[in-house]
């Protein structure tokens, strides 16, 4: 029977054509991407970009064959330029024989920018026909010079539906139903986490655990498997997509999609005060003085993780999160920085007005420093309306408030003002 082969259940698994590889109809269906190329006979060097196991390996051996070309395969990761010479050399020789060479180039990204430039000539004049995998997105991590050569084809994590029918094409090879409930299997499909190689290694562990007539559940194949780690890396698309989901939920005042973000990224390993620096962030950008408690309540999560640590800290986190969901939202206080920050650096050196300006000495005494200001807390309503601003920015206003939260009521404070201001000037030119 085919489970004492030797290779990995996934390698004896390989479609044998394009239409058999399943959760890519987008790029291998009958109207897929490379159906169309294959059927025009128009085939051009390609990136594969997507998450692991999701067939880009598998793809590009199919695409060799497919088109009548030579498969020759390495690793970004264990190779450098002198294989890429001895490749190309190889490659020109065959080609002068009439048979072409696709170059699949698993991990891509891993080679830095002057080894990408080594394939620009081969890939201009046919030698070769270069397929690059990578992970992580091609726009940052790829030249510009590849990329204008290639076209980017984007392979999608597999949903459920694929990660099923590759279990049920496992089982019809190994001629025995994997030994899970309903329950269990549908436990292990989400284990693979959009991987299809990983869900036939785990359905490989599950065939050696299980005893004769044994039969799994859910808390019994967590415990025989331990758990698959989420495809997460802290450092690339991984991380900054789930910061961006976080932030964008925590803004769109959802908090069920913010807790759930937070907790993938807890799960995955993300540095718990990365994220309580980027909920203060969130506290200022998106609420700002709508809720000025929700700054606060940040640091104060923040203090409460350095205080408790993992895991009893993270509840911190977490209530800090749905706080800020349900706050208030406001961007005015982050505009009205911005605002203020671009006409200090675009004005100049501008003199404030010399009657709010300290007078040490005579002669600042002499040049009007000091003179006719009003001390705020000895004028009716401890309000004296007189100018702050540079007398070249007139009366600029950054700070708009909004109709939500304390702002409300900062607004009414604003407007009071003003017409206190008003009023005094209206005084003031009755006196004149």
């Amino acid at each position: 029977m085919g489970a004492d082969a030797p290779r990995p259940l996934a390698d004896r698994l390989r479609p044998a054509a394009l239409a058999d590889v399943v959760g890519q109809d987008h790029i291998v269906g009958a109207e897929g991407t490379l159906t169309r190329m294959l059927r025009s006979g128009r085939v051009g060097s390609l990136v594969f970009w997507g998450p692991p196991g999701t067939g880009k390996t598998t793809v590009a051996r199919l695409l060799a064959n497919e088109t009548d070309l030579h498969f020759e395969q390495l690793s970004a990761i264990f190779s450098g330029v002198a294989d890429l010479k001895k490749i190309f050399e190889t490659a020109r020789h065959r080609r002068s024989t009439g048979q072409g060479t696709l170059l699949f180039v698993d991990e891509i990204h891993r080679f830095n920018r002057a080894q990408q430039d080594a394939f620009l000539p081969v890939m201009e004049d046919g030698t070769v026909t270069l397929v690059g995998a990578t992970t992580e997105n091609p726009s940052f991590e790829l030249n510009s010079a590849v990329l204008s050569r290639a076209q980017v084809l984007v392979f999608k994590a597999l949903d459920d539906t694929a990660i099923g029918a590759m279990l049920t094409r496992a089982e019809t090879f190994m001629e025995h139903k994997l030994p899970l409930d309903s329950e269990a299997r549908s436990s292990l499909i989400r284990m693979a986490d959009g991987d299809g190689r990983a869900a036939l290694s785990l359905a490989e562990e599950v065939w050696r655990a299980a005893g004769k007539d044994e039969l799994f559940d859910a808390a019994m194949l967590q415990t025989v498997l331990q758990r698959r780690a989420p495809i997460y890396d802290k450092s690339e698309d991984g991380h900054y997509n789930l910061i961006s989901a976080l932030h964008k939920s925590v803004r769109g005042s959802d908090p069920q999609a913010s807790l759930y973000y937070l907790c993938r990224m807890l799960d995955a390993g993300e540095d718990p005060l990365y994220l309580a620096r980027r909920l203060v962030r969130m506290a200022s950008e998106d609420i700002g003085l709508a809720d000025p408690q929700a700054l606060a309540q940040c640091i104060a999560a923040r203090d409460s993780f350095e205080f408790l640590g993992s895991p009893e800290g993270e509840l911190a986190l977490a209530q800090a999160v749905v706080y800020l969901a349900t706050a208030p939202k406001s961007n005015a206080l982050y505009t009205a920085y911005k605002q203020a920050m671009n006409a200090a650096r675009s004005n100049g050196s501008l003199m404030p007005p010399k009657q709010i300006l300290n007078a040490p000495t005579k002669l600042m005494k002499q040049e009007g420093y000091g003179g006719g200001y009003l001390y705020d807390h000895d004028q009716p309503e401890a309000f004296s309306g007189q100018r702050y601003l540079p007398d070249e920015l007139g009366d600029a206003q950054f700070y708009y408030p909004v109709p939500r939260g304390f702002e409300r009521d900062l607004q009414k404070r604003l407007d009071y003002w003003d017409k206190l201001r008003q009023d005094r000037t209206r005084h003031l030119k009755n006196e004149d």
